[in-house]
């Protein structure tokens, strides 16, 4: 185990948040609240953090340290993962929810206009919002994910049939309230990094581990993963590409896309290609770049990309006063 693995959890993460004067954030939703945390100046309007499935606002730790400092970023842990709130019992996560969620956001702090930066299936979600809402985001980072994966008929009928039992069973014992399976710290590390398959390094798993587990009540030393384990079992925007094509055409603002070499496309990559087709004919301002690293490069390897988003945002992030910080 290396030195930064073997650190106490709270002394690692809390140690690295004081360093960068990171401030944790709640927002009220009519469910409860979404948990975040802000970087940078309170004063300015941040660029919002979208993170991926089963992730948390964690994921951007080490990469935002590397960006321009005088720009602000809020990290949102969406419902059901790292801080924020659950959804109700006897409900499931469904991926439009991402329209009200940064409308409430937008509204919680005055702001006219949102930029967003997000990973895996938070870059799907901003697509979605950022294609329906053009008006709203003056631009858009996605990392090493695009758009809403596109299924053939036969396995979305099967994923229902198969998915739905389980996600039941999640409910259920969620409304029993009883402690999930416990673990040491190190087993803690070591099943999130065999569980991505080793797209994150072991030394970059605290800072996701740090919002994602709990200290178990029944064994002191031992923790458990608190994130809804309904989560396991949502099915996405189940949308055809016909449909992405459409929304590609709204996406004219400025709008980066780092790819992963080595990291999967979850579908035909031509699905990919044909998007980006759209987004290269017909916005000026997109720009498709490609850097070597797993699914979390921007996570494990941060350094790879932080130039290439620095590049952007020096060309396209204005400084936005008009807000009041509720910090």
């Amino acid at each position: 185990m290396t030195e930064l693995e073997a650190q106490p959890i709270e002394t690692l993460v809390e140690r690295h948040d004081a360093l960068h004067g990171v401030q944790e954030v709640r927002i009220p939703i009519p469910f409860g609240e979404l948990a975040g945390k802000w970087w940078g100046p309170r004063n300015i309007r941040p660029i919002v953090c979208l993170h991926g499935w089963q992730d948390n606002a964690g994921t951007f730790d080490t990469l935002i340290p590397l960006l321009p400092k005088q720009m602000s970023f809020l990290a949102i842990d969406l419902p059901g993962h790292g801080y924020s709130s659950r959804i109700p019992h006897g409900m499931s996560y469904q991926p439009m929810n991402v329209f009200y969620l940064l409308n409430f956001v937008m509204n919680e702090y005055g702001w006219k206009k949102i930029s967003l930066m997000s990973h895996s299936m938070g870059s799907v979600l901003q697509f979605a919002y950022a294609a329906v809402f053009p008006a709203r985001v003056d631009f858009v980072i996605s990392l090493d994910a695009l758009k809403p994966q596109v299924l053939r008929d036969n396995v979305i009928v099967s994923m229902l049939s198969e998915l739905t039992p389980e996600f039941i069973k999640a409910d259920l014992r969620n409304q029993d309230k009883s402690e999930p399976p416990s673990y040491t710290y190190a087993e803690t590390v070591d099943r999130l990094h065999q569980g991505a398959v080793n797209s994150i390094t072991l030394e970059a798993c605290p800072f996701l581990l740090q919002r994602n587990i709990r200290k178990s009540a029944k064994f002191p030393e031992k923790y458990y993963f608190a994130r809804d384990s309904r989560l396991k079992y949502g099915q996405g925007f189940l949308w055809s590409q016909e449909v992405n094509i459409r929304l590609a055409q709204n996406l004219t603002m400025p709008f980066l896309f780092i790819k992963a070499s080595d990291s999967p496309y979850w579908e035909r990559k031509k699905n990919y290609d044909d998007v980006i087709e759209i987004l290269q004919r017909n916005n000026a301002d997109f720009e498709l770049r490609h850097v070597e690293g797993t699914h979390h490069v921007h996570l494990s390897h941060p350094e790879r990309v932080a130039p290439i988003i620095t590049d952007f945002l020096k060309k396209y992030w204005q400084r936005d006063d008009d807000v009041v910080s509720k910090l």
